[in-house]
Protein backbone atom coordinates (compact mmCIF):
# COMPACT_ATOMS: atom_id res chain seq x y z
CA UNK A 1 0.00 0.00 0.00
CA UNK A 2 1.16 3.59 -0.59
CA UNK A 3 -0.12 6.87 1.25
CA UNK A 4 1.04 10.40 2.04
CA UNK A 5 0.29 10.81 5.95
CA UNK A 6 0.50 14.97 5.22
CA UNK A 7 -1.30 15.88 2.11
CA UNK A 8 -2.55 19.00 2.99
CA UNK A 9 1.21 20.08 2.31
CA UNK A 10 0.27 19.35 -1.59
CA UNK A 11 -1.67 22.77 -1.16
CA UNK A 12 1.42 24.34 -1.89
CA UNK A 13 1.66 23.66 -5.88
CA UNK A 14 -0.47 26.62 -5.70
CA UNK A 15 2.42 29.00 -5.45
CA UNK A 16 3.69 27.72 -8.59
CA UNK A 17 1.38 29.51 -10.91
CA UNK A 18 1.87 32.53 -8.70
CA UNK A 19 6.08 32.33 -9.39
CA UNK A 20 5.76 31.60 -13.07
CA UNK A 21 2.80 34.84 -13.46
CA UNK A 22 5.42 37.02 -11.50
CA UNK A 23 8.42 35.31 -13.42
CA UNK A 24 6.35 36.79 -16.45
CA UNK A 25 5.86 39.97 -15.11
CA UNK A 26 8.94 40.84 -14.49
CA UNK A 27 10.38 39.94 -18.01
CA UNK A 28 8.18 42.17 -19.79
CA UNK A 29 10.27 45.29 -19.26
CA UNK A 30 13.76 44.56 -21.25
CA UNK A 31 16.94 45.63 -19.47
CA UNK A 32 18.31 47.40 -22.76
CA UNK A 33 15.80 48.88 -25.63
CA UNK A 34 16.90 47.71 -28.97
CA UNK A 35 15.63 49.62 -32.01
CA UNK A 36 15.26 46.96 -34.53
CA UNK A 37 15.71 43.01 -33.60
CA UNK A 38 16.94 42.65 -37.41
CA UNK A 39 20.68 42.52 -37.63
CA UNK A 40 20.43 39.54 -34.92
CA UNK A 41 18.04 37.16 -36.78
CA UNK A 42 21.08 35.19 -38.48
CA UNK A 43 22.91 34.79 -35.61
CA UNK A 44 22.50 30.71 -34.58
CA UNK A 45 21.22 30.56 -30.95
CA UNK A 46 23.89 29.31 -28.41
CA UNK A 47 23.34 25.63 -27.29
CA UNK A 48 24.14 27.48 -23.38
CA UNK A 49 21.26 29.52 -24.48
CA UNK A 50 18.89 26.78 -24.61
CA UNK A 51 20.09 25.22 -21.64
CA UNK A 52 20.15 28.67 -19.59
CA UNK A 53 16.34 29.30 -20.77
CA UNK A 54 15.31 25.50 -19.47
CA UNK A 55 17.34 26.57 -15.95
CA UNK A 56 13.78 27.59 -14.31
CA UNK A 57 12.58 23.54 -14.84
CA UNK A 58 15.33 23.03 -12.18
CA UNK A 59 14.18 25.03 -9.83
CA UNK A 60 10.68 24.68 -10.58
CA UNK A 61 11.38 20.72 -9.89
CA UNK A 62 13.32 20.63 -6.82
CA UNK A 63 10.12 22.74 -5.45
CA UNK A 64 7.73 20.27 -6.41
CA UNK A 65 9.71 17.20 -5.31
CA UNK A 66 10.14 19.21 -1.75
CA UNK A 67 6.23 19.43 -1.48
CA UNK A 68 6.06 15.71 -2.06
CA UNK A 69 8.69 14.86 0.68
CA UNK A 70 7.11 17.00 3.02
CA UNK A 71 3.54 15.38 2.00
CA UNK A 72 5.38 12.26 3.67
CA UNK A 73 5.03 9.93 0.94
CA UNK A 74 5.16 6.41 3.23
CA UNK A 75 4.99 2.75 1.58
CA UNK A 76 3.66 -0.25 3.80
CA UNK A 77 1.22 -3.39 4.36
CA UNK A 78 -2.02 -3.46 6.54
CA UNK A 79 -2.99 -7.02 8.23
CA UNK A 80 -6.16 -7.72 9.20
CA UNK A 81 -6.88 -10.44 11.97
CA UNK A 82 -10.52 -12.47 12.69
CA UNK A 83 -10.46 -12.23 16.50
CA UNK A 84 -13.94 -14.08 16.52
CA UNK A 85 -15.21 -17.83 14.70
CA UNK A 86 -17.61 -17.16 12.91
CA UNK A 87 -20.06 -19.75 11.38
CA UNK A 88 -18.92 -22.73 9.83
CA UNK A 89 -21.26 -23.16 6.55
CA UNK A 90 -21.31 -26.30 4.28
CA UNK A 91 -22.78 -25.59 1.05
CA UNK A 92 -24.65 -29.13 -0.19
CA UNK A 93 -25.40 -28.72 -4.08
CA UNK A 94 -27.11 -31.00 -6.10
CA UNK A 95 -25.85 -32.36 -9.55
CA UNK A 96 -28.17 -34.49 -10.60
CA UNK A 97 -29.31 -34.96 -14.32
CA UNK A 98 -32.44 -33.06 -13.32
CA UNK A 99 -30.77 -29.48 -12.79
CA UNK A 100 -30.30 -29.06 -16.58
CA UNK A 101 -34.02 -28.14 -16.70
CA UNK A 102 -34.17 -24.86 -18.38
CA UNK A 103 -36.66 -23.20 -16.20
CA UNK A 104 -34.72 -20.28 -15.01
CA UNK A 105 -33.45 -16.79 -16.40
CA UNK A 106 -30.13 -15.77 -15.44
CA UNK A 107 -29.36 -12.05 -16.63
CA UNK A 108 -32.16 -11.92 -19.25
CA UNK A 109 -31.11 -15.38 -21.13
CA UNK A 110 -32.57 -18.75 -20.03
CA UNK A 111 -30.46 -21.05 -18.22
CA UNK A 112 -30.60 -24.48 -16.63
CA UNK A 113 -31.02 -24.48 -12.78
CA UNK A 114 -27.61 -25.24 -12.20
CA UNK A 115 -26.08 -22.19 -13.95
CA UNK A 116 -29.21 -20.02 -12.04
CA UNK A 117 -27.88 -21.48 -8.49
CA UNK A 118 -24.31 -20.58 -9.33
CA UNK A 119 -25.00 -16.88 -9.50
CA UNK A 120 -27.12 -16.55 -6.66
CA UNK A 121 -24.66 -18.94 -4.33
CA UNK A 122 -21.84 -16.52 -5.75
CA UNK A 123 -23.39 -13.56 -4.08
CA UNK A 124 -24.31 -15.10 -1.23
CA UNK A 125 -20.26 -16.32 -0.43
CA UNK A 126 -19.16 -13.14 -1.21
CA UNK A 127 -21.42 -11.61 1.39
CA UNK A 128 -19.72 -13.47 4.02
CA UNK A 129 -17.33 -12.27 5.99
CA UNK A 130 -14.83 -14.29 8.88
CA UNK A 131 -17.26 -17.54 8.49
CA UNK A 132 -15.85 -20.83 6.91
CA UNK A 133 -17.31 -22.03 3.92
CA UNK A 134 -17.00 -25.66 2.76
CA UNK A 135 -18.98 -27.11 -0.48
CA UNK A 136 -20.51 -30.99 -0.84
CA UNK A 137 -21.60 -32.13 -4.29
CA UNK A 138 -23.91 -34.78 -4.54
CA UNK A 139 -25.74 -37.15 -7.30
CA UNK A 140 -25.83 -40.53 -7.38
CA UNK A 141 -23.21 -40.01 -4.89
CA UNK A 142 -21.69 -37.19 -2.44
CA UNK A 143 -18.20 -35.78 -1.61
CA UNK A 144 -16.35 -33.24 -0.87
CA UNK A 145 -15.84 -30.49 -3.56
CA UNK A 146 -14.18 -27.84 -1.01
CA UNK A 147 -13.37 -28.37 2.67
CA UNK A 148 -14.34 -25.57 5.02
CA UNK A 149 -12.17 -22.45 4.39
CA UNK A 150 -12.20 -18.69 4.12
CA UNK A 151 -10.87 -18.51 0.54
CA UNK A 152 -13.95 -17.18 -0.91
CA UNK A 153 -12.20 -16.38 -4.04
CA UNK A 154 -11.45 -19.92 -4.63
CA UNK A 155 -14.32 -21.55 -3.47
CA UNK A 156 -16.46 -19.21 -5.97
CA UNK A 157 -13.28 -21.02 -8.67
CA UNK A 158 -14.29 -24.34 -7.88
CA UNK A 159 -18.50 -23.48 -7.71
CA UNK A 160 -18.14 -21.79 -11.44
CA UNK A 161 -16.46 -25.17 -12.31
CA UNK A 162 -19.20 -27.13 -11.16
CA UNK A 163 -21.06 -29.59 -13.59
CA UNK A 164 -24.11 -31.44 -14.08
CA UNK A 165 -23.58 -35.10 -13.98
CA UNK A 166 -20.30 -35.00 -12.57
CA UNK A 167 -21.06 -36.84 -9.45
CA UNK A 168 -23.95 -39.56 -10.91
CA UNK A 169 -27.46 -39.05 -12.26
CA UNK A 170 -29.31 -39.91 -9.64
CA UNK A 171 -29.91 -38.09 -5.86
CA UNK A 172 -28.52 -39.21 -2.90
CA UNK A 173 -29.85 -36.67 -0.01
CA UNK A 174 -29.07 -38.58 2.91
CA UNK A 175 -24.99 -39.14 1.95
CA UNK A 176 -25.34 -35.37 1.18
CA UNK A 177 -26.10 -34.59 4.51
CA UNK A 178 -24.03 -37.34 6.30
CA UNK A 179 -20.58 -36.49 3.88
CA UNK A 180 -21.68 -32.25 5.03
CA UNK A 181 -21.94 -32.94 8.53
CA UNK A 182 -18.26 -35.13 8.66
CA UNK A 183 -16.90 -31.73 6.88
CA UNK A 184 -18.18 -29.68 9.97
CA UNK A 185 -16.36 -31.55 12.38
CA UNK A 186 -13.15 -30.56 10.92
CA UNK A 187 -13.31 -27.50 12.39
CA UNK A 188 -15.10 -26.72 15.84
CA UNK A 189 -17.57 -23.51 16.18
CA UNK A 190 -20.35 -22.36 18.24
CA UNK A 191 -22.57 -22.66 14.92
CA UNK A 192 -23.01 -25.36 12.26
CA UNK A 193 -25.03 -25.29 9.42
CA UNK A 194 -26.09 -27.08 6.00
CA UNK A 195 -27.46 -25.46 3.17
CA UNK A 196 -29.20 -28.35 0.79
CA UNK A 197 -30.16 -27.35 -2.37
CA UNK A 198 -31.71 -29.97 -4.69
CA UNK A 199 -34.39 -30.30 -7.35
CA UNK A 200 -35.65 -33.78 -6.85
CA UNK A 201 -36.21 -37.03 -4.11
CA UNK A 202 -33.62 -38.65 -2.66
CA UNK A 203 -33.28 -42.18 -4.72
CA UNK A 204 -29.57 -43.21 -4.02
CA UNK A 205 -27.09 -43.56 -1.65
CA UNK A 206 -26.38 -45.91 1.30
CA UNK A 207 -27.90 -43.12 4.20
CA UNK A 208 -31.35 -42.68 4.26
CA UNK A 209 -32.18 -39.02 4.48
CA UNK A 210 -34.28 -39.94 7.87
CA UNK A 211 -31.16 -41.26 9.59
CA UNK A 212 -29.09 -37.97 8.46
CA UNK A 213 -31.21 -35.74 9.98
CA UNK A 214 -31.24 -37.51 13.24
CA UNK A 215 -27.33 -37.19 13.47
CA UNK A 216 -27.24 -33.48 12.65
CA UNK A 217 -30.46 -33.11 15.29
CA UNK A 218 -27.53 -35.22 17.85
CA UNK A 219 -25.04 -32.54 16.86
CA UNK A 220 -27.19 -29.88 16.89
CA UNK A 221 -26.40 -29.03 13.74
CA UNK A 222 -28.87 -26.57 11.63
CA UNK A 223 -30.10 -27.66 7.94
CA UNK A 224 -31.80 -25.16 5.62
CA UNK A 225 -33.12 -26.60 2.77
CA UNK A 226 -33.98 -25.31 -0.71
CA UNK A 227 -35.80 -27.21 -3.40
CA UNK A 228 -35.32 -25.36 -6.66
CA UNK A 229 -37.86 -25.94 -9.58
CA UNK A 230 -40.53 -25.28 -11.20
CA UNK A 231 -43.83 -27.46 -10.65
CA UNK A 232 -44.87 -29.55 -13.26
CA UNK A 233 -42.96 -30.16 -16.30
CA UNK A 234 -39.83 -28.87 -17.31
CA UNK A 235 -38.05 -28.18 -20.49
CA UNK A 236 -34.61 -30.19 -21.02
CA UNK A 237 -32.22 -29.79 -24.33
CA UNK A 238 -31.99 -32.94 -25.63
CA UNK A 239 -29.19 -33.41 -28.13
CA UNK A 240 -29.37 -36.19 -30.59
CA UNK A 241 -26.88 -37.61 -32.90
CA UNK A 242 -29.49 -38.27 -35.69
CA UNK A 243 -32.25 -35.44 -34.96
CA UNK A 244 -30.10 -32.69 -33.42
CA UNK A 245 -30.87 -30.47 -30.52
CA UNK A 246 -34.41 -30.21 -29.67
CA UNK A 247 -36.76 -29.78 -26.54
CA UNK A 248 -38.27 -32.45 -24.72
CA UNK A 249 -40.58 -31.74 -21.49
CA UNK A 250 -40.27 -34.26 -18.30
CA UNK A 251 -42.25 -34.11 -15.09
CA UNK A 252 -40.28 -33.21 -12.38
CA UNK A 253 -41.14 -33.93 -8.81
CA UNK A 254 -39.19 -32.34 -5.52
CA UNK A 255 -39.83 -34.05 -2.26
CA UNK A 256 -41.24 -31.16 -0.74
CA UNK A 257 -41.91 -33.40 2.71
CA UNK A 258 -38.77 -34.76 2.87
CA UNK A 259 -37.22 -31.39 2.76
CA UNK A 260 -39.80 -29.78 5.51
CA UNK A 261 -39.01 -32.38 7.93
CA UNK A 262 -35.64 -32.23 7.29
CA UNK A 263 -35.49 -28.34 8.18
CA UNK A 264 -38.25 -28.30 10.86
CA UNK A 265 -36.50 -31.08 12.90
CA UNK A 266 -32.96 -29.50 13.03
CA UNK A 267 -34.00 -25.66 13.79
CA UNK A 268 -34.16 -24.77 10.11
CA UNK A 269 -35.84 -23.63 7.99
CA UNK A 270 -37.26 -25.22 3.87
CA UNK A 271 -37.67 -23.03 1.05
CA UNK A 272 -39.32 -23.33 -2.69
CA UNK A 273 -37.51 -21.90 -5.27
CA UNK A 274 -38.84 -21.36 -8.66
CA UNK A 275 -37.36 -18.49 -10.43
CA UNK A 276 -34.19 -16.31 -9.83
CA UNK A 277 -35.38 -13.75 -7.97
CA UNK A 278 -36.92 -16.14 -5.27
CA UNK A 279 -33.51 -17.92 -4.66
CA UNK A 280 -31.59 -14.75 -4.62
CA UNK A 281 -34.50 -14.08 -2.05
CA UNK A 282 -34.00 -17.30 0.16
CA UNK A 283 -29.90 -16.70 0.05
CA UNK A 284 -30.31 -13.38 1.62
CA UNK A 285 -32.89 -14.48 4.18
CA UNK A 286 -30.57 -17.04 5.44
CA UNK A 287 -27.47 -14.56 5.22
CA UNK A 288 -29.88 -12.28 7.59
CA UNK A 289 -30.54 -15.41 10.12
CA UNK A 290 -26.88 -16.60 10.00
CA UNK A 291 -24.91 -13.45 10.72
CA UNK A 292 -22.06 -13.60 13.09
CA UNK A 293 -20.40 -10.53 14.92
CA UNK A 294 -17.06 -11.03 13.10
CA UNK A 295 -14.19 -8.60 15.49
CA UNK A 296 -11.59 -7.34 13.02
CA UNK A 297 -8.43 -5.81 14.07
CA UNK A 298 -6.17 -3.81 11.36
CA UNK A 299 -2.18 -3.68 11.65
CA UNK A 300 -0.38 -1.07 9.46
CA UNK A 301 2.96 -0.70 9.08
CA UNK A 302 4.06 1.81 6.79
CA UNK A 303 8.04 3.01 6.03
CA UNK A 304 9.02 6.48 5.20
CA UNK A 305 9.83 7.01 1.77
CA UNK A 306 10.13 11.00 1.55
CA UNK A 307 13.90 10.69 1.30
CA UNK A 308 12.94 9.32 -2.46
CA UNK A 309 11.75 12.70 -2.96
CA UNK A 310 13.93 14.73 -0.98
CA UNK A 311 17.37 13.77 -2.31
CA UNK A 312 16.69 14.36 -6.06
CA UNK A 313 15.22 17.80 -5.07
CA UNK A 314 18.19 19.20 -2.89
CA UNK A 315 20.37 17.46 -5.76
CA UNK A 316 18.88 19.62 -8.40
CA UNK A 317 18.33 22.69 -6.33
CA UNK A 318 22.48 22.45 -5.73
CA UNK A 319 22.65 22.11 -9.99
CA UNK A 320 20.37 25.28 -10.08
CA UNK A 321 22.42 27.56 -8.26
CA UNK A 322 26.04 26.51 -9.54
CA UNK A 323 24.03 26.84 -12.97
CA UNK A 324 22.92 30.27 -12.03
CA UNK A 325 25.95 31.59 -10.24
CA UNK A 326 28.93 30.19 -12.46
CA UNK A 327 27.86 29.56 -16.38
CA UNK A 328 24.71 31.26 -16.47
CA UNK A 329 25.28 34.23 -14.31
CA UNK A 330 22.39 36.95 -14.78
CA UNK A 331 23.88 40.89 -14.30
CA UNK A 332 20.89 43.10 -13.93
Amino acid sequence: MFRFASPHFFLLFAVIPAALFYQRRKGICPAMGVSSPAPFRNIIPSPFLIIHQALPILKYAAFCLMIIAMARPQSGTERHNILTEGVNITLAMDLSESMAALDFKREGKIVNRLEAVKGVVRNFIQKRNGDRIGMVVFGSEAYTQMPLTRDYNTLASVLERLKIGAAGKATAIGDAIGISLKRLEDIESKSNIIILLTDGQSNAGELSPGTATEIAVQKAIKIYTVGVGTRGEAPFLIRDPLFGERYVYQQVDIDEATLEDIAQKTGGLYFRAENTDGLQKIYDTIDKLEKSEVEVTTFAEYTERYSLFLVPAFLLLCLWIFLSNTRFLEIP
